[in-house]
């Protein structure tokens, strides 16, 4: 992948391997805001567009959509024209905006609204975060954060404190301030993340360990996986659940009687929950999903997605085959239309391909997770949320 190179106004620049567009993550787009709010701070005049160092050294520029100077309770740009300047430079606070470009990626915060509003702070204080409207606070152990702490991520704190710093080093600032991040519209969105099940209250998560957003990388998503195990782990679960979606999900909790916190929300990323588990082990671990999706677990896919997976017919014929199915049964299998036509044919046959897609999708996940001590079980379901197969989990 080429390197993202400056582009002034922030706009996200192109993945040449794929011909779709980088953007940008809220912690590239905090630190823009933060830099130019303090510069402001400091000399009363805006830099715009802003330019800042991502962790791997690119050099994007933002534009910014949003920018005031606050003098003494007053906004500067209200004060009369032959006060204006006096008024920047006794500013109390600053505030400047970015807006969120994700690129080509399907990013639930893309055209987000980011602010910083950067204030003196105590001397020797360094820089102190604050989460403003439409950003979150940890309230469950577990996360990369004390609970009580704004959710802003280790890398974007530390990528702030490097804007502050050189800031503070061209403008003779002390770089002592309080940092307050803020999202328009961010609580609300946060509802559509993982935030509230990962007691992330009050808004987003300022993320990023790039800066970069690569499309359909699901960085995020995967990123929100780990964090659900983490979360499991702190608050001492030790039986989990990685589900494809709420329908799962309701059945492995009318099954296991599982508590929220150990409902991971696994979608396609069946690889993402085995491996982080591997290394950071429960007990137990449920899969639960449609019929279609973990019979692709079961053929050794990890990446259910149907761009980057397919049901295989002629697998599910061969299984069928082994629960006792003919000739002829085992031909319409290979023909099916889909896998739940698959699994209907088998049913009114007795042919128990539910059980065999669950038992493969166990030795799957079995084989990812050798030499973790994680005992898996899974259950397979149609789309109504009918339990279609069951592997309980092994012996010793």
């Amino acid at each position: 992948m080429a390197a993202a190179g400056a582009e002034a106004g922030g706009r996200a620049g192109q993945l040449k391997s794929s011909g779709l567009r980088h953007g940008w993550t809220t912690g590239a787009c905090a630190t823009a805001a933060t830099k130019a709010a303090y510069t402001a701070l400091l000399t009363g005049e805006f830099p715009d567009p802003v330019t800042i160092t991502l962790p791997k050294g690119q050099q994007p520029a933002f534009a910014l959509a949003a920018e005031q100077l606050m003098a003494e309770g007053l906004v500067a740009e209200e004060l009369a024209t032959e006060e204006l300047s006096a008024g920047k430079r006794a500013a109390a606070s600053a505030m400047a905006g970015v807006v969120k470009d994700a690129g080509d990626d399907p990013d639930v915060t893309h055209g987000a609204l980011i602010r910083a509003t950067v204030r003196a702070g105590a001397p020797g204080t360094g820089v102190v975060f604050r989460a403003g409207p439409g950003v979150g606070t940890i309230t469950k152990a577990g996360l990369p954060l004390p609970v009580g702490e704004p959710a802003i991520n280790p890398v974007p704190r530390q990528m702030i404190r490097d804007a502050v710093a050189e800031v503070a080093a061209a403008h003779g600032g002390s770089g002592d301030v309080v940092v307050e991040v803020s999202v328009d519209h961010g609580e609300e969105i946060a509802r559509s993340t993982w935030n509230p099940r990962l007691g992330i209250l009050g808004g987003l998560s300022i993320l990023g360990t790039t800066g970069i957003v690569v499309p359909y990388s699901c960085s995020a998503w995967i990123d929100s996986i780990r964090r659900g195990v983490d979360v499991a782990r702190a608050a001492g679960r030790t039986h989990v659940a990685g589900c494809t979606g709420s329908t799962s999900e309701k059945v492995a909790v009318a099954v296991h009687g599982l508590p929220e916190d150990a409902l991971l929300d696994m979608g396609d990323f069946a690889g993402a929950v085995l491996k982080y588990l591997k290394r950071h082990p429960v007990s137990r671990l449920t899969i639960a999903g449609g019929f279609a999706k973990l019979s692709k677990l079961a053929a050794g896919h990890l990446d259910l997605h149907s761009a980057r997976s397919q049901v295989d017919k002629g697998y599910l014929a061969e299984l069928a085959r082994r629960g006792g199915a003919d000739a002829a049964l085992a031909g319409a299998v290979a023909e099916a239309n889909t896998g739940l036509e698959a699994i209907q044919l088998c049913r009114a046959a007795d042919v128990p391909l539910g059980d065999l897609v669950a038992e493969a999708a166990r030795a799957t996940a079995l084989g990812v997770l050798l030499g973790s001590p994680v005992a898996v079980d899974v259950i397979c379901i149609d789309r109504a949320g009918a339990i279609v197969g069951r592997a309980e989990p092994l012996g010793p």
